[in-house]
């Protein structure tokens, strides 16, 4: 029964949108692009109502409402009404605040309390996280957790199909992990109606759905992740993780925005164009592209979820601790993204700020101490894991934790003597990389040493240390590489201005390129290469083609529209010297040259040459 009324929510939804969005634009409930906005064109609002009947009404028929008299008044012995019934509730009475707020516009304050309100009812009718043993605690974080996601998925309302697509995967994943539940049955219907709801928001959309839409959907994926935290059969590192993972992309968002805005000295509540999906525009993607990639986010994070609940509390760290550091560096980078006129961090600049601090989220090394904490617990725990079967593992567990402390201080202490925090990881080259191989190295040697003259070496094995050197090298060198891999790609997306062929394929021309990538004042944009030597043609230099001779100039210019040419002959002048400029004259096209060269500053009394 209940899976076809779950195709009903999605063919409500695909046929009450339209409906929807022809009454927004006969009674003008429109969103004008606005300064701190991303649209572009009017655009319809109220697309939450199509989303709300579409879920609300099959919720409604198949809920159990019998439990709240009995809850509210205490007359029988039950601890809690169904979920499904609250959710209904709940939903319905942020669903009308939201409502309010699309036509008169509520200020922030008025819609947190009310958001407060209908979460301290979901406490008060016994639905708690379980997180922690202090009830008053957890009652506390219990609130904060639905208030934090009805506002985040309001926050990720910022682009076209984002909000609703990132809520339609959550919401199919809750749908696997509460199976045949109240929880499960809702998270269906929701899904039924954000697809349905998807296929008029994704870019370019049609209509919006307004805070009345994001705020009810945020609502019911928050209950849902209590509902799994009550009723999972799984251990206590699975009821924290998993609905921390499958809501994963809400809550970077909100994390990362939150936190710059108030070091930035801006108030975290005044919207603008700052959010994750803003940033990865800004790296190169197109807004569709942008939508996809947090989808794909969610759905890797969904995944781990699923693994995670599956699996018992000695085996799913495999997969929360690599998902955590991929979204911490995910996090740290999208945060160097420049997005304010004025500098980010600028509060760090205060002199009432301590120089850790500023250590801290300016300069980033001690990010990335913490960072190789992280990966040499990871690594180590996973060489036991891949050591050792499931039987043997429980036992040598025992080992891994006692000597764990002694692991991590070795290895700090050899990546510190060997410099690895001296470098600029943005910038890394060759030579960082062997840095890094002997460090990794020296760290194996030390700790082997450690546990030698600690424990004897009594119950190690010598593969574990074999293994561990092979991760703690790789993810070392993936760290700090994913950094210059995302630096050069989005250096390379965003690029802008006019389009122009460079001549000369040689060491020159990858020091100009490297110059047009990381100097946007040039403003102009490779369209690839010529060259002289014809061996060279077809090939690629720093991923940008070799596309032909000089001969080919003409042709070239018909299919990519350049405007100029750059002679990147180093210490040298190419054959068509005279050649290309005629050619760039008589189709008035700019020609400049490239050339490094160390000039002498005159200063008095002190010889430069």
């Amino acid at each position: 029964m209940v899976y076809p009324i779950a195709f009903l929510s999605f063919f409500l939804c695909l046929a009450l949108t339209p409906a929807v969005r022809y009454i927004a634009a006969q009674r003008g409930w429109m969103a004008c692009p606005v300064k701190d906005r991303w649209h572009k064109k009017p655009t319809a609002l109220m697309g939450g109502i199509a989303i709300y009947l579409s879920t609300a009404i099959p919720l409604f028929f198949v809920a159990d409402f019998s439990g709240l008299l009995s809850c509210i008044t205490g007359i029988t012995g039950e601890e809690q009404p169904l979920p499904d019934a609250v959710i209904w509730i709940g939903m319905t009475l942020l669903f009308v605040l939201g409502l309010v707020d699309d036509v008169i516009r509520l200020r922030p304050q008025t819609k947190l309390v009310g958001q407060i309100l209908v979460a301290s009812m979901a406490a008060f009718l016994g639905f708690r996280l379980h997180w922690f043993t202090s009830l008053t605690l957890d009652t506390v974080v219990t609130i904060v957790w639905i208030v934090g996601l009805t506002n985040a998925f309001n926050l990720i309302d910022n682009m076209d199909g984002l909000c609703t697509g990132v809520a339609l995967i959550a919401a199919l994943y809750f749908s696997l992990l509460l199976p045949g539940s109240g929880g499960g049955m809702a998270a269906l219907f929701l899904a039924g109606a954000l697809a349905g709801f998807l296929v008029y928001n994704f870019n370019p959309a049609s209509i919006f759905m307004g805070d009345c839409g994001s705020l009810m959907i945020g609502f019911a994926l928050a209950m849902m992740g209590l509902h799994y935290s009550e009723t999972a059969q799984c251990t206590m590192l699975a009821t924290i993780a998993v609905p921390v993972m499958v809501l994963m992309v809400p809550i970077l968002d909100t994390t990362l925005v939150t936190l710059i805005r108030l070091l930035s000295g801006r108030k975290a509540s005044v919207g603008g164009k700052d959010h994750t999906s803003h940033r990865l525009v800004l790296m190169g993607f197109s807004e569709r592209g942008a939508a996809l990639f947090l989808y794909f986010v969610g759905s890797i994070s969904g995944v781990a979820a699923l693994f995670v609940d599956a699996t018992d509390s000695l085996t799913s760290p495999a997969a929360i601790i690599p998902l955590a550091i991929a979204i911490l560096l995910m996090g740290i980078y999208m945060a160097q993204i420049r997005v304010y006129p004025e500098k980010e961090f600028s509060l760090l600049r205060n002199r009432a700020y301590t120089p850790i601090l500023i250590e801290l989220t300016y300069r980033r090394q001690l990010t990335m101490v913490v960072l190789d904490f992280c990966l040499i617990a990871f690594s180590y725990y996973l060489s036991y894991r891949l050591r050792f079967n499931s039987a043997d593992f429980a036992y040598y567990f025992q080992v891994f934790l006692h000597s764990l402390p002694a692991i991590i201080a070795c290895k700090l202490i050899a990546f510190f003597i060997l410099g690895i925090y001296r470098g600029i990881w943005r910038y890394m080259s060759s030579n960082d990389v062997f840095i890094y191989l002997r460090a990794s190295a020296m760290a194996t040697l030390f700790s082997v040493v450690a546990v030698t003259y600690i424990y004897r070496f009594r119950d190690f094995s010598k593969g574990i240390f074999v293994i561990d050197w092979l991760l703690t090298t790789g993810l070392l060198l993936g760290t700090r590489g994913s950094f210059r891999i995302s630096l050069d790609a989005m250096n390379r997306k965003s690029l802008s201005g006019e389009k122009v062929l460079i001549y000369g394929a040689g060491r020159g021309g990858e020091i100009l390129l490297r110059e047009i990538l990381n100097n946007r004042r040039h403003a102009i944009q490779p369209v690839g290469f010529i060259d002289d030597d014809t061996l060279k043609t077809g090939r690629k230099l720093q991923g940008y083609p070799i596309l032909g001779t000089f001969r080919d100039v003409d042709r070239l210019l018909n299919e990519y529209h350049f405007k100029g040419m750059l002679i990147s002959f180093n210490g040298s002048v190419p054959n068509n010297l005279d050649g290309a400029m005629r050619f760039c004259d008589s189709r008035r096209l700019f020609l400049k040259r490239f050339s490094i060269c160390l000039e002498p500053v005159e200063t008095e009394g002190v010889n430069n040459r």
